[in-house]
């Protein structure tokens, strides 16, 4: 599959805004993060920022992104809807929340309002990963693992963004990088699986099932004399030796890196202020390249009438 880049910029931006704000609201809830205080204030600012930004670069993938909201009316049958729904839900408690800690408001009803926050959080984030494990004419997207890979990443990111907020806060982030190391080493967990699953399984579907042929090996002529719509989204191809050295990179700028200096500030609890900036930049870089990934190693049924032997 072509990767679009408002996508892949939709999906990085709001998962890791969705995750910080998981992490806040889950750390209000159990009392470790007061809403009267202007980490709790930052905390939110960025994450509906992040949210934000990535729902509107969403838009720009559409052909008519002024019918957007039109989305919102198949709820129930379609993931698409169901996630512009949850987004917007998520929205209500997270912007009154938002305000509360701004007029520095605390009382009784922050906790329903955090709580409600971090399961719209997770619904949202799952209800996306699910737009494309749904979808069973590309098998490396039609797999349980992957929205369990998108609820990761996320909160992976988002706890990156915690220790970040908290280091530049000044306060103690030996817990909370403890917590952002375990989230990062299951995200990368989740992903070699993944990966391991998408090269084990060659396809379930032939070029000769697809042509109703026996035996064909090549075709002889291309079906269209140019490029067309299906042959750009659906025939986009990633060599295999640069989707070997892509997925080293994630790995190395997405999951070591930024792992090591959370193991190192999780054991001292120094140095916060300097490695954490760092850390956040690698795993963006990884996390926007595995999600690039994501999408260029996608093999659609259709490429099988354009020369695919397998998909």
């Amino acid at each position: 599959m072509h990767p679009a880049y408002s996508v892949i910029l939709f999906t990085t931006s709001s998962g890791a805004g969705y995750g910080l704000l998981f992490w806040l609201s889950l750390a209000h809830v159990i009392g470790a993060q007061p809403v009267a205080g202007w980490g709790f204030f930052a905390g939110l600012f960025i994450a509906l920022g992040l949210i934000t930004l990535g729902l509107l670069s969403s838009t720009f993938h559409l052909g008519r992104p002024e019918r957007a909201w039109r989305a919102l009316s198949q709820w129930r049958s379609s993931w698409l809807s169901r996630e512009g729904v949850a987004a917007l839900a998520t929205y209500v408690p997270a912007g009154v929340l938002w305000l509360m800690s701004l007029l520095g408001i605390a009382g009784w009803l922050t906790l329903p309002l955090a709580l409600l926050s971090a399961i719209g959080a997770v619904a949202t984030v799952w209800c996306t990963g699910m737009i494309y494990a749904s979808l069973r004419t590309i098998r490396e997207w039609h797999m349980p693992q992957v929205p369990y890979v998108y609820l990761a990443n996320a909160a992976a990111s988002g706890a990156l963004l915690l220790v970040l907020l908290h280091a530049f806060a000044g306060r103690d982030i030996r817990l909370v990088s403890l917590i952002a190391l375990l989230a990062l080493g299951l995200a990368g967990a989740l992903k070699l699986i993944y990966w391991r699953r998408i090269d084990a399984e060659p396809g379930a579907y032939t070029a000769d099932m697809a042509l109703g042929l026996k035996g064909v090996k090549r075709q002889l002529e291309p079906p269209h004399s140019r490029p067309n719509y299906v042959m750009r989204e659906m025939g986009y191809d990633v060599a295999r030796r640069h989707a070997e050295t892509l997925r080293r990179s994630v790995l190395l700028w997405g999951f070591l890196l930024p792992g090591l200096m959370l193991a190192f500030q999780a054991l001292t609890g120094g140095l916060g202020p300097v490695l954490m900036p760092v850390a956040v930049t690698a795993a963006a870089a990884g996390l926007v390249t595995e999600r690039w990934l994501f999408f260029a190693e996608a093999t659609h049924l259709s490429t099988l009438y354009y020369g695919n032997q397998r998909a």
